[in-house]
């Protein structure tokens, strides 16, 4: 397997994990960190979430780190699939299935 493929993924679960994270949020209110659901959403998206606390400056506050974790996510989702595209192009689209 490539590894734009296994990156791609990673990245587009990462997304369905912050993006999940943010609606339960939202349903759930203020105890959202006592949901079940939350909290496995929140293990899911802890990586993304760390790296972008750790790229940013200390002058972002904490409450914008999910968004600055979506954007990540996307940029590297966004380079995973122009990997991908450029290998279908290179390769065929027989050998990119």
């Amino acid at each position: 397997m490539v590894w734009y493929v296994i990156l791609k993924a990673l990245a587009e679960l990462a997304l369905m994990a912050l993006v999940g994270r943010f609606v339960v949020g939202l349903l759930a209110g203020a105890n959202h960190e006592r949901n079940v659901f939350w909290q496995i959403l929140d293990v899911i998206a802890r990586p993304p979430l760390k790296l972008a606390r750790w790229i940013s400056p200390k002058v972002v506050l904490d409450r914008h780190i999910p968004l600055a974790a979506i954007l990540l996510t996307v940029l590297v989702w966004l380079i995973a699939l122009q990997a991908k595209i450029s290998f279908c192009v290179q390769a065929g689209m027989a050998q990119c299935r």
